[in-house]
């Protein structure tokens, strides 16, 4: 029977972290499991920054950004030795589960702690959407309705100005922040890993857009780690009718208050994280698949492949 448990979080934050705290945490306490939070990720595992966490410590933080237990990056935790250390840590601590919320560096540690004999269940939480082990990953959501909310503006700018707007989202060669947005702003071109990228095409396609269809302005989506977004729109402005204009949006996707659907989300990926450890039932991820709520081994995810947004993308050409 578990009686103790604890909960991180840890790499980027995203959206909606707090409210799959807070799931943990009363879904736990419900079953009479102590929880325990450590602060600052695997770095605040490493540092023995452990607190308990009840009922009140998780009020009034469903619709707040971040992370109330704060989160970062270590780097050593790839080291055995470093984990073998986290692992004693938390036998001392008489810790019996140990629910991480985050994304693919974040496994890769819960995985190897997984190893060394503690029963580890992630939470994916990434605004990138990256992980083949769901559908949603929580921040996702929140942070393509920034997106929307900006693309949405610069359009109604772009359309005074006879100008393309080129505005390069996160992703971390992931696309689908991009192509979700390109879908719901109505941009004329999406730039994703899944795409690839042809310059001349892309500005072939702007002339053509231009000259036979009679746009006024358009929008390029641009996911990051493509191509340079300055550089794209100077061509743009030197090769095709319009003006180009970047926009590079950062670290602004990352943060506010998360949408009602990554609430949820965040609220069910932490219920049933608990009712897993409850079963016994570690070293897997939550997701969701088809609105199921799915578990899946840690060790497997490397082997699961990416899904498919063909159809989305067919979608999205067929559309402009």
């Amino acid at each position: 029977m578990i009686k103790k448990m604890a909960v991180l979080t840890s790499g980027g934050d995203s959206p909606g972290m707090n409210a799959a705290i807070r799931a943990v945490v009363r879904s736990a306490l419900a079953v009479g499991i102590e929880v325990l939070g450590i602060e600052d990720g695997y770095k605040g595992l490493m540092e023995e920054q452990f607190r308990n966490l009840n009922r009140n410590d998780v009020s009034d933080i469903l619709i707040k950004g971040g992370t109330i237990l704060g989160t970062a990056r270590l780097d050593d935790f790839k080291d055995n030795q470093v984990v073998e250390k986290a692992a004693e840590i938390l036998y001392r601590q008489q810790i019996q589960a140990l629910v991480v919320i985050g994304g693919d560096g974040t496994y890769r540690g819960a995985w190897a702690l997984c190893q060394k004999g503690i029963g580890c269940i992630g939470i994916p939480a990434t605004i990138d959407n990256d992980l083949n082990s769901t559908e949603y990953a929580i921040g996702f959501d929140t942070a393509l309705n920034t997106v929307i909310s900006a693309v949405d503006k610069l359009r109604d700018t772009s359309a005074s100005h006879h100008r393309c707007s080129v505005v390069e989202v996160m992703g971390n060669n992931c696309g689908d922040l991009a192509l979700y947005a390109g879908i719901s702003c109505g941009a004329e071109i999406v730039i994703t890993k899944e795409t690839g990228y042809d310059e001349l095409e892309v500005l072939d396609r702007l002339s053509y857009l231009e000259s036979i269809r009679g746009k006024k302005h358009a929008i390029v989506i641009l996911s990051e780690k493509i191509t340079d977004a300055e550089i794209l729109a100077n061509k743009i402005s030197t090769t095709t009718p319009f003006s180009g204009r970047a926009t590079k949006l950062g670290h602004v996707q990352r943060g506010g208050s998360p949408s009602a659907f990554d609430r949820v989300l965040a609220t069910r990926y932490g219920d049933y994280a608990v009712a897993l450890v409850k079963e016994g039932i570690t070293g897997v991820s939550v997701g969701l698949i088809n609105n199921r709520l799915v578990n899946i081994s840690l060790e497997d995810l490397d082997n699961i492949p990416n899904y498919s947004r063909k159809d989305l993308y067919e979608l999205h050409k067929r559309l402009i």
